[in-house]
C-alpha cells in the first residue's frame, strides 16, 4: 500500500496548499519512446515561446513558490523551486535533455502549468510519505551526479520524508533525493503536482488529468489520484 499526506500543522502555515497525487503501480519505464520525445520536444518549443521575455517571476505560480521558500527560512533566488528550474533552463539553453519515460512526462507537464511535478519511486519508501518540517535529523542522499553524500536537512525547512525519517526530497519542490529517482526498472510510483497560488484548484485538476492520460498512453499501470488540501491531507490505495 503507498499513502502520501500533508502534516496537518503545515496545512496551517501554507494554507493555500494543493496537491494532486497518483499513486500507481505496475508500470513501465526505460528510455522515452519517440511519440512521447516528439511531444516533449513540442511542449519545450511552446512554452518557451508563449513566455518569450516574460520573468519567470511574474508568473503567479513560480511567484507564490517564491513567497512559500522565504515563508520557511530558505532564499528562492538561491534555492529555486524546481518548476522555476525547468523553466530557466529552457528560457537560457533552449531545451530540457531528456532523462528518461517517467521523468520526462512529469516535466512536459511541470513546464506546462509551470508547476512542480515530482515522480517518486517507492521501492525504499517505509510507511507514508508525508510532507512536514524538518527536524534536522532526517537523513538525505544527494543525486549521485550532485555528489552522492548523505547530509541533513536544515531544521524547519519543508521535506517529504518516511517513517524512519530518510528524506526524499528537500526544500518541499527543490530537490529529490537518490533514493527516490525514477529508474529504468521502476514500477510502482507516488507522483505529485503541487500548487500555492490563487487559482490554483484549477490548473491542478488540470496537470493531474494530463498526467494520468499520459501514463496510461506511455507507462501503462493503475492509478489511486487524489487532490489534497486542509479538508483532505491523505491519499491511500
Amino acid at each position: 500500500m503507498s499513502i502520501f499526506e500533508y502534516d496537518p500543522g503545515l496545512l496551517v502555515r501554507f494554507p493555500r496548499t494543493v496537491g494532486g497525487v497518483l499513486l500507481g503501480h505496475g508500470l513501465h519505464n526505460g528510455p522515452t519512446p519517440p511519440a512521447l520525445l516528439e511531444r516533449y520536444l513540442a511542449e519545450q518549443r511552446s512554452v518557451a515561446g508563449r513566455l518569450g521575455e516574460t520573468p519567470l517571476s511574474q508568473l503567479p505560480s513560480i511567484s507564490a513558490w517564491r513567497g512559500v521558500f522565504s515563508g520557511f527560512g530558505v532564499e528562492p533566488t538561491k534555492y529555486r523551486s524546481a518548476p522555476e528550474s525547468l523553466l530557466r533552463r529552457l528560457t537560457k539553453k533552449g531545451d530540457i535533455p531528456s532523462i528518461n519515460l517517467l521523468v520526462d512526462l512529469g516535466n512536459l507537464v511541470s513546464i506546462r502549468y509551470a508547476l512542480p511535478v515530482a515522480v517518486f519511486d517507492t521501492r525504499q519508501i517505509t510507511g507514508s510519505l508525508k510532507v512536514k518540517s524538518a527536524a534536522g535529523t532526517e537523513r538525505f542522499t544527494v543525486l549521485k551526479e550532485t555528489g552522492d553524500a548523505v547530509e541533513n536537512p536544515e531544521p524547519g525547512e519543508v521535506i517529504f520524508v518516511d517513517d524512519t525519517d530518510l528524506v526524499f526530497a528537500r526544500r518541499w519542490c527543490w530537490r529529490q533525493s537518490e533514493n527516490s529517482a525514477a529508474q529504468p526498472d521502476t514500477t510502482d510510483v507516488i507522483i505529485t503536482t503541487e500548487a500555492q497560488h490563487a487559482g490554483g484548484r484549477g490548473d491542478i485538476e488540470a496537470a493531474l488529468a494530463d498526467l494520468l492520460a499520459l501514463l496510461k498512453e506511455y507507462a501503462g499501470g493503475s492509478y489511486t489520484t487524489g487532490i489534497l488540501d486542509a479538508d483532505t491531507p491523505r491519499l491511500s490505495d
